[in-house]
């Protein structure tokens, strides 16, 4: 009896420890957000001068001024990119965009109306398109550019 009674103390930091791992596996997974928060019925075409590319985790991010068409104030636009690791693969460099880059980029703009959407689609200023690899990019309807 004892020797059963020793072995269960035993295993009980062990369960304890397993018990950690599982969780902290899953915490990432259940941190990541979906693309829930972006209009996947319309597509917007954003044109203007890059203020700043944020290369970091879990997504990049591109900063563009654009300028009002009406002679009116510039609008500070968002786009979020998807993560680095699935841009590098597709052959994007943290070097590729640079303040003061004049580009077009398609994005999925957000459902609450703020000046920011997804990146679907980029020119840059030397002429070249590339996508950000974004999962499932089917499922975004595409509207003619303005």
């Amino acid at each position: 009896m004892s020797i059963k009674m020793t072995v269960g103390r035993q295993l009980r930091p062990v369960g304890g420890f397993l018990a950690v791992l599982v969780f902290a596996g899953t915490a990432p997974a259940l941190a990541h957000h979906s693309f829930a928060v972006f209009d996947h019925t319309r597509t917007v075409t954003v044109k203007g001068t890059v203020t700043k590319f944020q290369w970091t985790n879990p997504h990049a991010f591109i900063e563009v001024d654009i300028p009002a068409t009406d002679g009116g104030a510039v609008k500070h636009f968002t786009i979020e990119c998807t993560s680095i690791n699935m841009m590098s693969r597709l052959g994007w460099r943290s070097t590729m965009i640079k303040a003061g880059d004049q580009v077009k980029a398609v994005v999925a703009p957000l459902l609450s109306g703020q000046p920011g959407g997804l990146l679907l689609e980029i020119t840059l200023a030397n002429g070249e398109k590339r996508e950000p690899g974004v999962p499932g990019i089917g499922g975004f309807k595409r509207s003619p550019e303005e």
